[in-house]
């Protein structure tokens, strides 16, 4: 798998970058980009530079998963262990990213939606662009698998908030005041700016630099950060059976993916004063 096709390495003396690499598709995580990211971050453990960054190509990080196949389809309703695993198995990716021996870092440019959100939650540090759209997916067919890994960043309300209204999302500088990011950065500087901070990560002995990081998991981790993480592909994977979600996809399948979406399209939920120029496209 050394050939990747829909991501990218590419190596600086400090930080060895993982691209995603399908800009003609929004990034959007199919199961190939899916497998690549894993495998390569397996192989940045004992290769590489002394830090991890992950960036995209294109006008945005990452659209979330790719939903191509997402509609009822012709073989009935999901197998829901099928479904169970699947989505268990991307829990386990990230935390390939909160586990890996190296520190990571998200650099997120424009559009950073549903599963793409969740993946930054794993990053030790995400530098957020003035650009940056972090946002729920616009139809409401999860159930509650995003939002939950926001709760020990963002708190509850924050998590509640951004879950309940669909399609909603936070721009940069709200990204970091609420706690999800660390910095917000004009788009220009998002690349050098972490490229900066990589270099001076990278001063730290590769030894250190573990051990520290594994300390300061092992603090979020007393707070409940596993444990939050354990119920939300069995409950994602019930909500894919439930008649409302079996409609919605439905739906989604006679009248097309961008039809549904016009359906739930509305303003975010902040600022709470309503828009009156605020319109459906």
């Amino acid at each position: 798998m050394d050939d990747y096709q829909t991501i990218r390495l590419e190596h600086d003396p400090s930080v060895s970058w993982v691209v995603l690499n399908r800009p003609e598709a929004a990034n959007a995580l199919s199961p190939q980009l899916l497998d690549e990211f894993s495998h390569a971050l397996e192989r940045l453990k004992t290769e590489g530079a002394p830090v991890v960054a992950i960036r995209a190509e294109g006008r945005g990080f990452c659209s979330g998963m790719d939903l191509g196949n997402y509609g009822a389809g012709d073989n009935g309703p999901p197998d829901i262990m099928s479904d169970q695993a699947r989505l268990q198995r991307n829990v386990e990716r990230w935390l390939a990213m909160w586990d890996h021996p190296k520190p990571v870092i998200a650099a997120v440019h424009g559009y950073c939606l549903g599963v793409g959100a969740q993946m930054c939650v794993f990053a030790d540090i995400t530098i957020v662009a003035d650009s940056a759209r972090i946002g729920e997916p616009t139809i409401p067919i999860g159930g509650g698998y995003v939002a939950p890994t926001w709760v020990g960043l963002v708190g509850a309300k924050r998590a509640k908030e951004f879950a309940f209204v669909p399609g909603n999302w936070i721009d940069g500088p709200t990204a970091v005041e609420w706690g999800w990011a660390n910095h917000c950065v004009p788009e220009a500087d998002l690349i050098s700016s972490v490229r900066s901070l990589g270099e001076r990560i990278a001063l730290v002995p590769a030894d250190v630099l573990r051990i520290k990081k594994l300390a300061i998991n092992r603090a979020a981790e007393a707070g409940g950060f596993r444990q939050a993480l354990s119920g939300i592909a069995e409950m994602d994977s019930l909500l894919h059976l439930a008649p409302a979600v079996l409609e919605v996809r439905a739906r989604m399948k006679e009248r097309g993916l961008k039809a549904v979406i016009q359906e739930f399209k509305v303003a975010p939920s902040s600022p709470l004063v309503a828009d009156p120029s605020y319109k459906k496209e």
